[in-house]
């Protein structure tokens, strides 16, 4: 097994969200609310603050009808507040568990309204502290809301109902249920302002919880096109700056023979293959600094040395290379004798100035270009199945590292004839026991000492 270089522990980071990061509380709320509200890999933002709020709803009013028992002749707020509650309860249960969410808006905008409308009469108007809830009620609307012509109305309605909440306790103040005493004014106005600074605190923690999610979901998918650096440019600038590289390292792979193995296969098989293939690429580039810069077909491109300039780039792409050969030998080893088709691969790679940046306006991609690219590609296209094929500048790199045979001059197509070599392994002193293909110490104190060399700043 190859050890993990210096660079590579570097970078193993806990993930974001890891119960062995964070402490045991946040844990348990990383389990519950998915479980409550709904994955956010599976129901949409505005649906979770949904399913929340219906349950928040649903539990605060059911406690009001608890409340309410204490004031023997509030029976009506008794009914109102159970009545409302279950019905929220029950708007939670569709959404949650039978994804009813969308036909449920305005039904939930206008219980909400209803119940705030006439809990408010119930409770002296203004005088009160139940009319305090309009606020966070129509910010819940608002939120809720995911179109214009949504939220419009909902707003309209919010604003007619406070007005006529205030005209009604103008000019028919009868219609409003005053406090029996000052004392139970005190208690019920404390006990609302209370929950609704309670209600809307948990209220904008639940939102602002799961905007970062969104954000996070986002960052992450833009990270998986972009290198991190460059997804930050982006996000800063609105826009890349090219970069030339002076010195960069360019890896190809591509499969011999794709067309007559994939007929062998269904193409969800060779959906499955491909994608199992490449998702090793990716792990393995990622172990040795290599940026993924695309897939073309059955062919594999990454790059090392870009965006963050280093001197280990061609011996990095040389690693990475012996640990993909090693992958496939053991991948036919165990297709062969089973009879299962098998993948033969041609690895290239080439070293010089890149220029690198981001293309496209709609789907971003970030690529390199230039004679090296052409050349690398030239490189896969001119090798042999099992074979990692470097050029004479990847060579002049990585010599003092691996043991290389040189193959002469071989034309490439639209390239003439160049100098080509195949790298057969790891130098005996610079491999465990000599096998070729785990690091020593040496090989580390050789490899750190290349990296401690200033690196060509891009332009």
């Amino acid at each position: 097994m190859m050890r993990v270089l210096p660079h590579q522990r570097a970078l193993k980071l806990k993930p974001v969200n890891s119960d062995l990061e964070n402490p045991a509380m946040p844990g348990l709320l990383n389990r519950v609310f998915p479980a409550l509200f709904g994955d956010e890999r599976h129901y949409s933002l505005e649906h979770r603050l949904f399913n929340t709020v219906s349950l928040l709803n649903g539990a605060a009013n059911t406690g009001g009808a608890l409340g309410a028992l204490i004031f023997a002749s509030h029976k009506f707020l008794l009914l109102l507040h159970l009545g409302t509650g279950l019905l929220f309860l029950a708007f939670y249960y569709l959404s949650r568990f039978r994804n009813a969410f969308r036909r449920l808006y305005w039904p939930f905008v206008l219980l909400t309204l209803a119940f705030v409308f006439v809990n408010a009469l119930e409770n002296a108007g203004t005088l009160g502290g139940a009319h305090y809830y309009l606020i966070p009620a129509l910010v819940i609307a608002v939120v809720l809301s995911d179109k214009v012509r949504t939220t419009l109305p909902a707003l309209a309605l919010f604003v007619v109902a406070t007005g006529a909440l205030l005209l009604v306790e103008q000019f028919r103040p009868g219609w409003i249920a005053p406090y029996a005493d000052p004392r139970e004014r005190f208690f019920d106005i404390s006990a609302n302002l209370f929950f609704v600074q309670v209600f809307t605190g948990i209220l904008v923690m639940v939102l602002a919880r799961n905007l970062n999610q969104e954000r996070g979901k986002s960052d992450r998918l833009l990270r998986n096109v972009l290198p991190e650096s460059i997804a930050r440019e982006l996000k800063e600038n609105d826009r890349v700056t090219p970069l030339d590289y002076e010195s960069a390292s360019v890896l190809f792979t591509d499969f011999v023979d794709f067309t007559r193995v994939a007929e062998r296969l269904t193409p969800q098989e060779l959906i499955e293959e491909m994608d199992g293939c490449f998702g090793h690429f990716d792990r393995i580039a990622k172990r040795h600094k290599l940026e993924k810069i695309k897939t073309i077909g059955d062919s594999y491109m990454a790059a090392g040395g870009v965006p963050l300039p280093n001197r280990t780039h061609a011996v990095d792409c040389v690693l990475a290379a012996l640990e993909i050969q090693r992958l496939m030998a053991e991948m036919m080893a165990r297709n062969v004798p089973a009879d299962r088709p098998h993948w033969q691969l041609r690895i290239g790679i080439n070293s010089g100035g890149v220029v690198a940046g981001v293309i496209g306006r709609e789907k971003f991609a970030y690529d390199v270009w230039g004679d090296t690219v052409n050349t690398a590609s030239r490189l896969e296209s001119s090798g042999e199945a099992n074979q990692i094929n470097i050029s004479q500048a990847t060579y002049a790199r990585v010599k003092d590292f691996f043991v290389c045979e040189y193959r002469g001059r071989v034309a490439a197509k639209n390239k003439g004839e160049i100098d080509m070599y195949f790298v057969k392994g790891l130098r005996p002193e610079l491999s465990q026991a000599g096998d070729g293909h785990s690091p020593n110490e040496r090989f580390f104190e050789l490899y750190a000492r290349m990296a401690r060399e200033p690196a060509t700043a891009p332009v």
